[in-house]
């Protein structure tokens, strides 16, 4: 996801990680990472345990209450990639009639689109509304992905960058948190954990559904308390 901040801005806010906000925004850009496609870099992280130390560092720091998984794999790099195929891109094939080949073919069982976890909305609802939420921040899909706006990596990108906005420049940011979660984030992670974990052998990425699920709830009640008692958000 792109910003249009200026050199400077909201957009590089690497020196306020330390802060409760910003050590948020820095585990929903480490989350936003893990959705995506593993590279070996990230693998690295996974199985020398520096993913599982960095993100417990950064849960320290914003003083919520979330248990931290393990984040381990017994795979190596190229079966992570087929397990995070096999749960998000390709689905499943198997023949059925090994006479003439026949095959049969599922979807995806974990969709990483809000708006396949929503049949009572729209695809274009959900999207516009996203779209409409982006660009009032200042925020766009980057042009080379093309992807739709209600892709999980997205939502957490935009998360990410909300919480190092409140960080640095705009406390009252945390109201407009509170609702991208109500609206979006919370409806996605939690659908997305409740598919991990009916699924067998989903490893590293049921521990990460786990997480997103844990800590996105805790970030909602830590922002409603504050809206409650009269906080920023």
């Amino acid at each position: 996801m792109a910003t249009n901040d200026a050199p400077g801005g909201p957009g590089q806010l690497a020196g306020e990680v330390d802060t409760d906000a910003g050590a948020r925004g820095a585990i929903y850009a480490l989350l936003a990472a893990a959705f995506d496609q593993p590279d070996e870099e990230l693998y690295r992280a996974i199985d020398t345990g520096a993913f599982r130390e960095e993100v417990a560092a950064l849960v320290d720091r914003t003083g919520l209450d979330v248990d931290v998984p393990d984040f381990e794999t017994d795979d190596d790099y190229e079966k992570l990639c087929a397990r995070y195929n096999d749960l998000f891109v390709i689905g499943f094939s198997e023949v059925v009639d090994a006479t003439d080949g026949t095959m049969a073919h599922e979807e995806p069982p974990v969709s990483l689109y809000e708006s396949s976890h929503r049949p009572e909305v729209s695809w274009n609802d959900v999207n516009l509304d996203l779209a409409r939420a982006y660009e009032y921040f200042g925020c766009q899909v980057d042009q080379d992905k093309r992807d739709n706006h209600d892709h999980l990596q997205l939502q957490l990108e935009f998360m990410g960058y909300l919480c190092r906005r409140e960080a640095a420049v705009d406390p009252d940011v945390a109201a407009a948190r509170l609702d991208f979660h109500d609206r979006h984030l919370r409806v996605i992670g939690e659908s997305v954990a409740d598919a991990l974990a009916a699924e067998p052998g989903t490893e590293f990425y049921g521990d990460l559904g786990e997480f997103l699920d844990d800590f996105t709830a805790a970030d909602v009640e830590d922002l409603a308390a504050r809206r409650e008692g009269g906080g920023s958000a």
